[in-house]
């Protein structure tokens, strides 16, 4: 008999910043394990064409415009999430910006408020909404549980000059998912955090193309090459899955090994 917990059929994940990078990264392997997908994104234009790109794989898939960083829209948008795919069974808390800038002299603090904001008041609205769907769900008698995760970055634990900022931001991420991983335990909700490298996507675009950062940092991955979406399909279909229903409050690195040259 083959071994099917990684068989995501019938369940649903919802991927906030889902419509591009390692959003879609994550959101495009779960739909080919078989999972209805929904994303979360402030573009509608890049909302379709991912919903589109899903759907090619067979499963049912939807985008909502959500603007994290509004608690209010947050939990609009969970409960409409929640009635129209019927279910959320798995939460990537994916949404995030980045802004650097030339000294920790230099930031201000309405670029300080902008990226936490994002990166942690979206990050948390998001969290607290899907506990509250999953918790619910297991007082109505539902014990399927439920997975959480949350998008660190290699920034949190590794010295990246002029943007404490997004540092600071992602360096929460951890531990509140750590939090969240005890308090939810007993409602079989697991919560991991993962924690990227140096990712070709949108974010990183200004420094795809510098030829000193590429043989500097992207030299120094003993892997050497850039990271892309793709890379993080794999765990996300592992953490959405019924294999990894004893696995919290882990952080998963997933940088090329740079961290560790």
């Amino acid at each position: 008999m083959a071994y099917r917990p990684f068989d995501l059929t019938g369940k649903v994940g919802l991927v906030t910043g889902g419509n591009g990078g390692i959003g879609l990264g994550f959101a495009d392997a779960m739909a080919q394990a078989g999972a209805d997908i929904a994303i979360w994104g402030t573009n509608e234009g890049k909302n379709e064409k991912a919903v589109a790109q899903l759907k090619g794989h067979g499963v049912k898939a939807r985008a909502w415009k959500v603007d994290v960083a509004d608690e209010a829209a947050v939990v609009k948008a969970m409960k409409e999430t929640a009635e129209a795919m019927g279910r959320i069974d798995s939460v990537f808390a994916n949404a995030g910006i980045g802004k650097g800038e030339t000294s920790v002299m230099d930031i201000t603090a309405e670029s300080w408020r902008k990226v936490l904001s994002v990166n942690l008041d979206g990050f948390f609205w998001t969290c607290r909404e899907a506990s509250r769907h999953m918790v619910d769900r297991w007082k109505a008698g539902d014990r399927a549980g439920g997975r959480i995760v949350g998008v660190s970055s290699l920034g949190a634990i590794h010295g990246q000059p002029r943007t404490e900022h997004y540092a600071a931001s992602k360096g929460a991420v951890i531990t509140i998912i750590q939090s969240l991983a005890v308090e939810l335990a007993r409602y079989r909700v697991t919560a991991n955090s993962v924690l990227p490298g140096w990712i070709a996507t949108e974010m990183t675009q200004h420094a795809q193309g510098n030829e000193k950062f590429t043989e500097r940092v992207i030299g120094r991955v003993p892997m050497r090459r850039w990271g892309t979406p793709e890379d993080f399909g794999g765990i996300a279909v592992y953490l959405a899955s019924d294999a990894s229903g004893y696995h919290s409050a882990d952080t998963f690195l997933i940088d090329g090994a740079y961290s560790r040259f």
